[in-house]
């Protein structure tokens, strides 16, 4: 199995459970791990055959960017979903850190897995 990844993915937008930050814009950071059997992309050295991680980035971004959740974890779920049903990826693995969060700590969020992993 191949990985195609993307990390430290920062994106603003307004997350969070307290009335004072339905009303502002903060900083989540995802990274993401996408199955992808790169082998006819290497061979042809074509952007058509491959996953465009660039183009996995700029979805997110706009979805991200226009979303208002409460829960990190809903925010993941949906980010996962995205790429699952609209990239042709079988798995991926996707951290979703919220920087700041916690005092004390850099980043807290939550890593969810979702699709079948294929075999190495």
């Amino acid at each position: 199995m191949d990985i195609v990844f993307i990390e430290d993915l920062r994106i603003e937008t307004v997350i969070g459970i307290y009335d004072w930050e339905r009303n502002i814009r903060q900083t989540v950071a995802l990274d993401l791990e996408m199955a992808f059997d790169n082998r006819r992309a290497a061979a042809s050295d074509r952007i058509e055959d491959t996953l465009d991680y660039k183009a996995v980035a700029k979805r997110l971004i706009g979805f991200v960017e226009n979303s208002h959740f409460e829960l990190v974890e809903t925010l993941a779920e949906r980010c996962a979903e995205l790429v699952l049903g609209e990239f042709r990826t079988p798995w991926l693995r996707l951290k979703l850190s919220k920087p700041g969060a916690v005092r004390g700590s850099r980043a807290v969020g939550v890593v969810i897995e979702r699709g079948t992993r294929p075999a190495a």
